[in-house]
């Protein structure tokens, strides 16, 4: 039984209440009616008005996969239960800091199609998103921390920390604080504090920790004050660690459930030791798979190539980065390619996460991306977007080379996006040299068309024969049937020669799309325009 049935099970056997309308939502999924509860959980939350998910990073860096994986499953969850997505920016280390990284995340979300409803950009009821902008929060919770005995003030210098840290590190010990300044008089720390004794704040790790229900992973308990020294919550500089300013944005911005990688998950009893000893109900976690190469490898920042900004340069379909990121993982109802968020949202299952790695296959990208760019063309007010892009691309390309402006004209363009629907991947394949010749008429010599066959004058005039009495009305099929019996009428060469002189005069190219496709991507006026040139170097030659 899955940890999410069973925190459901468990609460409609002790009247316990799951998080409303995401438990119903579970139960229902199994065909049960879904019943109001009321009372409190010890694994979950108390009742709250309505789910609200959180996607919180830290722009020291650039969005990459990993995060834009758990940006989607928070909001794909929001939008299941008809709840809020939001965007929060950790940014307390300011050392660290990238500029450009907060805006470019919420950009790339944008981008992605997984807007947040709640954003430093977009504002909200619950804000400000920025964590730098909330210090005083933290300040205050600290503060009302050490009051309570929950915490204390630290003034061990980094010099005594390290020196701990090497002893540890040479007894083959896990480096931990020994907790020194927590045994410390009153008068003694306001001494210390009277005299400007630069300090931290800690928080009191105890023993005993209490059991909770993750939504994916199910009962888990870490014993944080065996393994780890109190930990830092407020730094010497004013602001917070992240174990602090989580919990305190998570419970002023009503987070509802936390959903989060799942390296997270050791430090979860510690938060909600936090929780607890300041009297707040923590929310209902769920620990998400880690996203993995195929190969079971981490996936590295470093590689530079799992940066979003970088899929979207090379051409990549946000749906796609979407689609294979959910299709290699685990939380619906199928895996099928092709799905667009609408479909991931309505098939979406949380019974389903389960807590196996999602194992990434980039290497499948242009397969998933083909699949949703021949969607995206067969959609008429898609295809009007893509017909624009690909306008500008050509323009940046070939600006200097285009001969005829009819290739920028938008039927054009759509033609060609339709006869290479599901052969392309990328719209940035339509600018490469194989495909030049549907915007620059091709160069070629008397010489070449000499080396395909003597009878390129015939071939031609036959050529041009045929497109006139074709006129306008130009399909592969036809053409392929006419080409097949020009090759055989008396003094025309063999067919495979035919084929080569046409594609020549055609694209300049030994290979490519079949002859009938180049001839009905280039329309009669064109074809005709071309083989006069061939024409000409033949009477040439």
């Amino acid at each position: 039984m899955s940890p999410w049935l069973e925190c459901c099970r468990r609460s409609l056997q002790g009247r316990l209440f799951v998080r409303g309308s995401v438990c119903d939502a579970a139960v229902r999924t199994r065909g049960l009616q879904p019943r109001t509860l009321t009372s409190t959980s010890r694994c979950c939350s108390t009742v709250q008005p309505g789910v609200r998910v959180r996607f919180a990073p830290s722009p020291t860096g650039f969005l990459h996969l990993g995060g834009l994986r758990t940006a989607l499953y928070n909001y794909i969850f929001a939008k299941k239960y008809g709840g809020v997505f939001v965007l929060r920016l950790e940014d307390t280390d300011q050392s660290r800091l990238v500029p450009g990284a907060a805006e470019s995340i919420e950009d790339m979300l944008e981008w992605a199609g997984i807007p947040p409803d709640e954003s430093p950009r977009r504002g909200g009821p619950l804000g400000p998103y920025l964590q730098s902008q909330r210090l005083h929060l933290y300040s205050q919770t600290a503060k009302q921390l050490v009051e309570s005995g929950h915490a204390y003030y630290c003034f061990c210098s980094p010099q005594r920390l390290g020196l701990l840290k090497k002893e540890a590190l040479r007894a083959g010990q896990t480096p931990r604080y020994d907790n020194r300044c927590r045994h410390l008089r009153a008068d003694q720390v306001q001494e210390k504090l009277a005299q400007g004794t630069s300090h931290v704040i800690r928080f009191c790790l105890e023993e005993g920790v209490e059991p909770f229900q993750d939504m994916i992973f199910g009962w888990n308990r870490h014993e944080v004050a065996q393994v780890e020294g109190d930990p830092v919550v407020m730094k010497a500089d004013g602001f917070p660690t992240y174990h602090l300013a989580n919990i305190v944005d998570d419970h002023y911005m009503k987070i509802s459930h936390v959903l989060r990688g799942s390296e997270w998950l050791i430090s979860t009893s510690k938060h909600i030791l936090m929780y607890r000893a300041l009297g707040w109900q923590p929310p209902t976690f769920g620990h998400l798979p880690l996203l993995m190469n195929k190969d079971g490898s981490k996936l590295s920042k470093r590689q530079g190539d799992i940066f979003i900004q970088s899929f979207q340069r090379d051409g990549a379909l946000p749906e796609a980065l979407l689609d294979i990121t959910t299709n290699c993982g685990s939380g619906f109802n199928t895996s099928r390619m092709g799905r667009r968020i609408d479909e991931l949202i309505s098939e979406f299952n949380p019974s389903k996460i389960t807590t196996h790695s999602a194992l990434l296959d980039l290497e499948r990208l242009p397969e998933f991306n083909r699949i949703h760019l021949l969607q995206h063309i067969e959609d008429e007010q898609v295809c009007h977007l893509l017909t624009k892009d690909l306008q500008e691309q050509i323009l940046q390309t070939y600006s200097a080379e285009i001969q005829d402006k009819e290739v920028l004209h938008e039927d054009y363009i759509k033609r060609v996006l339709h006869l290479r629907k599901g052969h392309i991947s990328s719209l940035k394949e339509l600018v490469n040299p194989t495909y030049a010749y549907l915007w620059v008429r091709p160069s070629f010599s008397s010489q070449q068309v000499a080396a395909v066959t003597a009878e390129s004058h015939l071939i031609a005039s036959l050529v041009l024969k045929l497109i006139e009495e074709r006129g306008e009305e130009l399909t592969m099929d036809q053409l392929s049937k006419d080409l097949k019996s020009l090759a055989k009428q008396p003094k025309a060469t063999k067919y495979r020669e035919v084929m080569k002189l046409l594609r020549l005069a055609l694209s300049g190219l030994q290979q490519g799309p079949s002859v009938a496709e180049m001839m009905v991507s280039l329309g009669p006026a064109e074809i005709q325009h071309r083989f006069q040139k061939l024409l000409q170097l033949s009477h040439s030659g």
